[in-house]
């Protein structure tokens, strides 16, 4: 089989390539033949979010050049946490949470990576750590590791440096991700470990243990953390909120808006890192975002690219429509989808279909909506013309039935130019 030769160069130009190990080795190893390469994910939670996006993409870029992914699910690992980055230890996972988060992850993986005819392998660590007796660990991989080794990392040293402390539990996470790339070294013939600069110091141990172990040549890759410029993690959005890759944990008109608040300088490292565009196309996009960046070109481009990634096509159609409902777009044309993703973002109020008969309904409707506080200011309201219902200003004579509703069920009522809400009529 053959493999794509420039995968490395292009990693490099998309500045997803920080630490490796022999890099002219690497790259004649990739250019070789194909290569079976692994990625862990730890499931702390039942949804992977933004930071492991990175990942995932990478694994994926791995394959399309021809090379074999493993996509790790650390059930073992999880149990303890991987004390990297962290200024705290983690709550530790029993069987049954472990068990609810990978079901969670391991669809998300299979969006990302394709494992039909056996071109990918999914695994979880657990299946060849939790039969090992603790004095045989000792023996096999404890045995290969000094104390001075593991005290070096910055993960270790960091944290005994502080109030804090580091438990022997989290201390002992590096030789459990060892044994891991030694294991998939043996038995999937495994030669490549890639993952964040924070996971330099876990993998480089790990290809030493194999070397050590084993006597087989491997290689290790990371890239830079997603981090903005102030230095904190790309994972959360502007309101403090993580960036989940579940509709479940994060609605897709939010998913969306988080890369449309993208800052401008941040934007092309973006689209290189969360998108297959190619670089030519991500120069272009940039080149017409510079000319006009308050029309934000970039950001729309890369919210559309990676909500399609992560969810499909038409969760990104309905994130943009919503988009434009919220910003001031028209609500005459959208579909329920649309509206029940609406439904999810603006103040909504459910108002008995018995109402529809009365007339000037409006005004208890505003009230209970929250658009005016009283009826005597709601009478102000429609008086003044200030209010409008699916895009049509109305006064006190709208008689609110059912030629009112889009869908026969949903109203969308703005006062002024920035406060909206919706009335769904059940």
């Amino acid at each position: 089989m053959s493999v794509d030769p420039g995968l490395l160069d292009d990693l490099v130009a998309r500045g997803l390539v920080q630490d490796t190990t022999d890099r002219g080795l690497l790259a004649e190893r990739l250019s070789s033949g194909p290569i079976t390469v692994y990625l862990g994910v730890d499931p702390t939670a039942d949804s992977l979010h933004v930071g492991n996006l990175v990942g995932l993409l990478t694994l994926r870029r791995f394959q399309m050049a021809g090379h074999r992914p493993i996509p790790l699910a650390g059930g073992a690992t999880g149990m303890i946490g991987d004390p990297s980055g962290k200024s705290v230890e983690r709550n530790l996972l029993d069987d049954d949470a472990l068990a609810h988060n990978l079901a969670g992850i391991v669809p998300q993986l299979k969006k990302f990576i394709d494992f039909d005819d056996g071109a990918a392998k999914l695994l979880d660590n657990r299946a060849w750590t939790v039969g090992v007796p603790f004095i045989a660990f000792l023996r096999d991989v404890g045995k290969h590791v000094t104390v001075n080794q593991m005290v070096a990392k910055e993960s270790v040293k960091s944290r005994m440096s502080g109030t804090e402390g580091l438990s022997y539990t989290e201390f002992s996470y590096m030789l459990l991700q060892a044994f891991d790339y030694w294991w998939l070294a043996e038995n999937e013939g495994c030669e490549l470990q890639i993952g964040g600069s924070d996971q330099w110091g876990n993998i480089s141990l790990g290809i030493d243990l194999v070397r050590r172990r084993a006597g087989k040549k491997v290689h290790g890759l990371t890239w830079p953390l997603l981090v903005k410029k102030d230095g904190t993690k790309y994972g959360k959005t502007a309101e403090g909120d993580t960036i989940w890759l579940s509709a479940e944990h994060m609605s897709t008109y939010r998913f969306y808006q988080s890369w449309i608040q993208a800052e401008d300088d941040e934007v092309r490292k973006l689209l290189c890192w969360l998108t297959f565009l190619s670089l030519e196309e991500i120069d272009d996009i940039m080149a017409e975002h510079l000319q006009a960046p308050h029309k934000r070109v970039g950001q729309r481009r890369l919210a559309a690219e990676v909500t399609t990634l992560v969810h499909d096509a038409e969760a990104t159609r309905t994130a943009e429509a919503a988009s434009a409902v919220i910003f001031g777009g028209s609500v005459a044309n959208l579909d329920e989808a649309t509206f029940e993703l609406l439904r999810e973002e603006l103040p909504t109020t459910v108002v008995p279909r018995s109402q529809l008969a009365v007339r000037q309904n409006l005004v208890p409707a505003l009230v209970a909506a929250g658009v005016a506080k009283s009826n005597g200011e709601a009478m102000r309201l429609l008086k003044q013309r200030g209010v409008s219902v699916n895009d049509q200003k109305v006064d006190e004579e709208f008689n609110f039935g059912s030629s009112a509703l889009l869908h026969e069920r949903y109203s969308v009522v703005r006062r002024g130019k920035k406060s909206i809400f919706l009335l769904v009529f059940e």
